[in-house]
């Protein structure tokens, strides 16, 4: 991207860690040098999304140090701050009506090809819905939570792949953050356990 387009990619972020306690332990950052982060090759799969979903490098500047992911959920992005002002954006879906919420947890587990386990309430709902979901669906293509998942804290939300592409730029899930499969991995393989997630409004 050349450096104009950067240029008009500017987000400013202004909010305060107040977390910083939890986070003794700095993940590393991420690094590119210039030459790398202005031409980033796009990503297999991404001519699947919109052009604004697809990985965009961007100038960000927030309080947070290098290493940490952002999502800001009206905006329905996720970033990965790469330093000296910098991230990486990626499209995602986020928590429909209902389901949204905002904290700061850290990446407790990262898994590849993961199960998934309907939590007690979604079966529920399902079945008032009259929908039965099962205990249990194995790792694989076909599962709701694509290639990778990054487990946040204890809680049940996760970043995670989909097997549905379409939802990405949408307010889809039931907390989760959502990405395309090839943005996941990207992601995971770039975030070490206790990273620090922010997730805003």
């Amino acid at each position: 991207m050349a450096a104009a387009g950067l240029a008009a990619a500017l987000m400013v972020v202004s909010v305060a860690p107040s977390d910083a306690g939890l986070f003794s332990k700095k993940p590393p950052p991420v690094t590119y040098t210039d030459d790398e982060f202005n031409n980033l090759p796009p990503l297999k799969g991404e001519n699947q999304l919109a052009r604004n979903l697809r990985r965009t490098p961007v100038f960000y500047r927030s309080n947070y140090p290098a290493g940490t992911i952002i999502v800001d959920n009206s905006e329905r992005y996720l970033y990965l701050l790469v330093g000296q002002g910098r991230a990486l954006r990626y499209g995602v879906a986020v928590g429909r009506e209902g389901f949204e919420w905002e904290g700061s947890m850290k990446v407790r587990k990262k898994v590849e090809w993961p199960d998934w386990r309907p939590p007690k309430d979604m079966i529920a709902r399902a079945k008032a819905e009259g929908k039965t979901l099962p205990t249990v669906v194995k790792g694989g293509p076909g599962n709701p939570l694509g290639a990778r998942a990054l487990y946040l804290g204890f809680s049940e939300y996760r970043i995670h792949g989909t097997n549905a592409p379409k939802s990405i730029g949408k307010y889809a899930s039931s907390g989760c953050i959502r990405m395309l499969n090839e943005h996941i991995i990207d992601v995971y393989n770039k975030t070490p356990i206790g990273t620090r997630v922010v997730v805003i409004e």
